[in-house]
């Protein structure tokens, strides 16, 4: 599950025992060796969908961890490339690993609670991978709120989820028992680490994209294996 390189047993149990943001600043050396890191083929077919190179003017990406995706999204972008995340440790990762990136587009980074983004139409393109477990659901409405905001007219939200799974995969069973897990963790120890799964699946996140004003298009089918049961979706703001 883990590389060599990746974190050691004790080393997450030191993560999960402290707040999502103290937690990724221990992580952000090895992080790129963990199975939390979305994929580059994952990354790459969804950022399929956001254009060709040099098409998009300026993009966000939201909890944008060691910058995996800002690297594919640079290339595609004229003007600027910014990544956000609460984590100052995921940041400065990203500086370092972006230094050869491709592209010509400028990269900035921002340090800043997903829930409050400090934008205003600023954006022809946002994207978010592997955070929404990170968003308790009754913030999502925030999320999405905060995201629209920072949008231009007819920009778009690109991101990655899956359709609910059926109950009779014990994936779901697992899942359901991990949440339930951290529920016990959150109630009995402070900070809270906010990491659930099953989270924004395609249903939830449809309906609080189009109460915000976005048009939802759901692309299935073009994931690579093993992950052909993710899908992407293209949010379009109205």
């Amino acid at each position: 599950m883990f590389h060599r390189d990746g974190p050691t047993f004790r080393e997450l149990a030191r993560q999960a025992l402290t707040s999502v943001e103290q937690g990724y600043d221990l992580l952000a050396p090895k992080f790129e060796h963990t199975p939390f890191r979305t994929p580059d083929p994952v990354l790459k077919a969804a950022l399929a969908h956001a254009g060709a190179p040099g098409s998009v003017g300026s993009a966000l990406d939201v909890c944008c961890g060691t910058g995996a995706a800002m690297r594919v999204l640079r290339p595609l972008c004229r003007e600027r490339v910014v990544g956000f995340d609460l984590s100052g440790g995921m940041l400065d990762e990203a500086r370092r690993r972006l230094a050869d990136a491709p592209g010509s587009a400028a990269l900035d980074f921002v340090r800043g609670d997903a829930l409050a983004l400090p934008f205003n139409a600023a954006f022809d393109l946002i994207t978010s991978f592997g955070a929404f477990g990170h968003i308790l659901e009754e913030d999502e409405p925030r999320l999405v709120a905060g995201i629209a905001r920072a949008l231009k007219p007819g920009g778009r939200f690109v991101f990655v989820t899956a359709q609910p799974p059926s109950t009779l995969n014990p994936g779901y069973w697992v899942a359901k028992g991990f949440n339930a897990a951290m529920r016990v963790r959150n109630a009995l120890w402070k900070p809270p680490f906010v990491m659930y799964y099953l989270t924004f699946l395609v249903p939830r996140a449809r309906v609080l994209l189009e109460a915000e004003g976005f048009d939802v298009e759901v692309r299935e089918g073009d994931m690579p294996e093993p992950f052909g049961r993710l899908v992407t979706v293209i949010a379009t703001k109205r």
